[in-house]
């Protein structure tokens, strides 16, 4: 074979675990193949020269599925909006494989779209190609924005029209493949609980640490330390997604990721104005997994959590790591909304009272969550240190907090040597893209790709965000 996919050396990880965790399912058959989307950016993870690369071995591989390797469904249930739902699982989509990067870190190919299995219910286990589209811009903006998230690998369109009840209909059909740490999720385990399984649950627990937290395999309660590094990478990643203006829309607990990676993007959106109650699912009608609701929602399903590892872990331990969560996202919020202002470290009293007064300002304002530190990192200047009039003087921000902003920011300016006054425009260059695609710049993406066939703004706002 001389596709560099196809002779990728694939890990059978989650193929070891054995049926009790899968479904052995075969791919579906398109009647095209059209590559939408390819990720080089990727490929130096894992060891692929993108000019040793055509479109037909992206085809191949991620569209056609040629290969002799079991495609694997993962078995899951899940809290779905607070009710339990045993009727889940991969639905439409499978583990295509698991490689090493050169990290040495173990990564899977897992598909979305890519036909029916045995969970897919009465669903027809495709994908449309709006929701590839917007998978990958998520994707791509979180990365860009530093936040610990999957990544889009490739997208073929693949000739089938699809009727959906939140798109125009029919409306056209793709595959697409994530690239990420694992695909098993807080609901894998409660799966096992629902069957009363502790050794399948032991089993599952040793694969997960031996896997995705080899630090742990020597330590004396490798189990409880595996549940408080979990507290913290989840209380990092919901600091993030809040720092960054993410909602991510629909936080069951099949969507939390064991490793705390952010992953499987519907109907996200990123906010225009800051608004703790905006929520991105047109069906979450209650608010409950709101933008401000997210901290809460992510520490209620870690205990949920907490019932299925409590057949193997004590519930002492789990509920002392727990109690850990408040704090470790506190911590996490504040570093990342001061490297989002271009500061490093400021005093703890210093530091909170700027973050609040900034929150405040954007509150009543109603100014663009983003546009604000777009402009804090096109505008930034030398003057800055030396006058707080001068802060955002040319930006259209009408606030009664703007005055009382402006003299803190200088504080925290004006204390800086000249070596670390530098510093912060490349802070802010680092933590705040040029473009962040709220609603109001995806929908425009859409429309010349069903009307036209032009992808060109798409690949243009890839460009504009990644830069």
């Amino acid at each position: 074979m001389t596709n560099p996919f196809l002779n990728l050396e694939y890990e059978p990880a989650i193929e070891n675990l054995g049926e009790d965790y899968y479904s052995e399912v075969p791919p579906a058959e398109f009647p095209e193949h059209i590559l939408r989307y390819k990720n080089q950016d990727v490929l130096d993870l894992i060891r692929i020269d993108k000019e040793s690369l055509n479109e037909s071995d992206w085809v191949e591989a991620f569209g056609k599925f040629e290969g002799i390797r079991p495609f694997l469904a993962l078995k899951y249930h899940g809290y779905q909006f607070g009710t339990y739902n045993p009727q889940l699982g991969d639905g439409r989509g499978f583990i295509y494989g698991q490689v090493r990067g050169k990290n040495n870190k173990l990564y899977d190919f897992g598909t979305k779209g890519s036909g029916r299995t045995p969970y897919s219910r009465q669903a027809d286990g495709r994908l449309t190609l709006k929701g590839g589209v917007r998978e990958i811009i998520a994707a791509e903006t979180l990365h860009r924005m530093k936040v610990n998230t999957s990544r889009c690998f490739s997208l073929v369109e693949t000739g089938e029209a699809l009727w959906r009840g939140d798109e125009p209909s029919p409306t056209r059909s793709s595959v697409m493949v994530r690239f990420s740490e694992s695909h098993i999720r807080f609901g894998t385990f409660e799966r096992l609980y629902y069957f009363e399984r502790p050794d399948l649950i032991k089993n599952l627990l040793d694969h997960v640490i031996y896997y995705y937290y080899p630090h742990l395999i020597s330590v004396e309660n490798p189990y409880r330390q595996f549940y408080g590094d979990l507290v913290e990478r989840v209380a990092l990643l919901v600091a993030q997604w809040m720092s960054a203006g993410f909602c991510h829309g629909v936080l069951n607990t099949d969507n939390m990721s064991i490793t705390g990676e952010s992953f499987d993007y519907g109907p996200y959106a990123f906010l225009n104005t800051y608004e703790p109650n905006f929520t991105a699912a047109y069906f979450d009608y209650g608010g409950r997994y709101s933008y401000g609701n997210q901290p809460a929602i992510c520490r209620w399903n870690l205990e949920l959590l907490q019932k299925p590892l409590n057949l193997v872990i004590p519930e002492d331990d789990l509920q002392l790591e727990l109690a850990k969560f408040n704090d470790f996202y506190e911590k996490h919020y504040q570093s990342l909304m001061l490297r989002k202002l271009g500061l490093k470290e400021l005093y703890s009293e210093q530091g909170f009272e700027l973050i609040a007064q900034t929150i405040s300002l954007l509150k009543d304002s109603q100014y663009s969550y983003h546009q604000f530190f777009t402009d804090l990192t096109n505008q930034f200047n030398d003057g800055w240190q030396k006058d707080d009039r001068t802060i955002l003087e040319n930006s259209d921000l009408n606030s009664s907090y703007k005055q009382t902003w402006q003299r803190l920011y200088h504080q925290a300016l004006k204390q800086m040597s000249s070596e670390n006054f530098q510093e912060v425009k490349n802070t802010l260059n680092q933590y705040n893209p040029q473009i962040v695609p709220i609603r109001s710049v995806i929908e425009p993406i859409w429309e010349p790709i069903t009307i036209e066939d032009n992808w060109q703004p798409f690949y243009d706002l890839l460009e504009q965000i990644t830069s």
